[in-house]
């Protein structure tokens, strides 16, 4: 049964409900932070659309329970809650590879793998429309990116080989994906440190300005605190060499990013794997979030396997990308979880703004369904957290797509068209909320 389309009124007081159940108290605390954030989510539907997981849950809930393609199994595998084109980019893994795949977790639960592919089908719309694509075209895009995404799965399902189903680096890539690969090879960690730090008295500390909010003695003892618990959390494989957690400095910062505003963060400056300054390592503590999907999921298993939201983003990152950055852990301050991980030098995130003919984008949007398989398959029962997934998420997800072979793609073109054409919408129901002050805090 359909669901009756509400006036712009009504979803405009749909629309504030759900974000004061997201970003209330946030927003409370640092609605100078959230300016910033909406101001970037006003530019265009598709930074709407990022900055809006909490809708887009609040809208799948209310229209579907269930779904084709979910069961027992495939309704409750790892996912990472916020996947669109753009969430996508470089990292070296823990063994010095550049790898290209998907990126920022701080989203990442366990439900419905379709709920993944139906976020970045509509994320595919979006961009489809901003570059003046056709619906053919932005439907040929979409069916694309379900057929790699099947390949890729039913390989991975039936025992393809590693040499058979690579990940995306240097020697395997092709395109953008590779121009990002090789910018990122091309930066270096003496040139992150230069942007944020300083020599003075012959060590290294964080420079004044860009940011950069300096500590009181309590303030700082109570990071430093959180620090030590910190380390209690990483692999042994990351304990290499003690002095390597030494603490040279530490910094405030707020985040102000379309996902991250409101956030109080923290950036750790430490000795490194050696006494060279240009190998010293910059760490961030961020107060982890509440994922917008798990508001929509109530499953109490999966709620009580977490500690706190900075250990549900760790382990998600850890059961869905191989060989994750060997900094990443959690611990807690003035009772909230937080995530910590690298600043790293060579994070590049795919740029979407030069990708405008449509064979290109076809072949990006290609390798993005085969990366998005891969992520769902890495995540399953020999990834290390097989309490919550006890089974092969791969061959989980092959079997139930098996079953309807040729509605798979048709699900995914239906929801995208739909759900952009909503995105659009709400984008101007949301921009018109915004500037005639109707945001309450703000």
């Amino acid at each position: 049964m359909s669901v009756p389309e509400l006036s712009a009124e009504q979803r405009g007081e749909q629309i504030l409900a759900v974000f004061d159940t997201a970003f209330g108290e946030l927003l409370a605390a640092d609605p100078a932070a959230f300016r910033v954030k909406f101001r970037k989510m006003a530019s265009s539907a598709f930074a709407f659309y990022r900055g809006t997981a909490c809708l887009f849950y609040h809208d799948q809930e209310r229209e579907q329970h269930g779904g084709p393609y979910l069961d027992d199994r495939t309704g409750k595998v790892w996912i990472h809650g916020d996947l669109h084109a753009e969430n996508f980019g470089t990292y070296m893994d823990s063994q010095g590879r550049l790898i290209f795949n998907v990126n920022d977790f701080d989203e990442a639960y366990v439900g419905p793998f379709t709920w993944d592919l139906k976020r970045f089908a509509a994320s595919v719309a979006l961009i489809g429309y901003s570059k003046a694509l056709s619906d053919e075209q932005i439907t040929d895009l979409v069916r694309t990116y379900a057929s790699a995404y099947r390949e890729r799965i039913h390989a991975l399902a039936t025992g393809a080989k590693d040499d058979e189903v690579p990940p995306f680096t240097l020697d395997t890539a092709e395109g953008p994906l590779l121009g990002a690969l090789r910018s990122a090879r091309s930066l270096t960690r003496f040139g992150l440190l230069e942007s944020m730090t300083e020599i003075r008295d012959f060590e290294r500390r964080f420079s004044a300005g860009g940011g950069a909010i300096e500590l009181d003695a309590a303030t700082r003892y109570k990071v430093l605190a959180a620090f030590d618990g910190y380390l209690e959390t990483l692999p042994e494989s990351s304990l290499s060499r003690p002095d390597s957690y030494r603490v040279k400095d530490v910094v405030g910062r707020r985040g102000i990013g379309i996902g991250s505003a409101g956030l109080p963060s923290y950036n750790i400056l430490l000795e490194g794997n050696s006494d060279a300054l240009e190998n010293d390592v910059v760490i961030y503590l961020k107060q982890a979030q509440t994922p917008a999907v798990s508001r929509h999921l109530t499953d109490p298993a999966v709620r009580e396997y977490f500690q706190h939201e900075g250990h549900r983003t760790v382990i998600s990152q850890r059961a869905l990308q191989a060989h994750a950055d060997p900094w990443l852990g959690w611990t807690e301050l003035d009772g909230s979880g937080q995530l910590v991980a690298e600043v790293s030098p060579y994070a590049v995130d795919l740029d979407w703004s030069d990708i405008d003919e449509a064979d290109e984008i076809a072949a990006v949007i290609a390798d993005l369904g085969r990366a998005t398989a891969t992520m769902h398959a890495a995540a399953d029962d020999e990834s290390g957290h097989s309490e919550l997934v006890p089974f092969s998420t791969e061959r989980a997800i092959d079997a139930a797509i098996a079953a309807d072979e040729n509605g798979f793609g048709d699900l995914l073109v239906e929801f995208a068209h739909g759900y952009g054409a909503r995105a659009r919408r709400d984008h101007q129901i949301f921009v018109d909320l915004f500037r005639n002050g109707r945001i309450p805090g703000l």
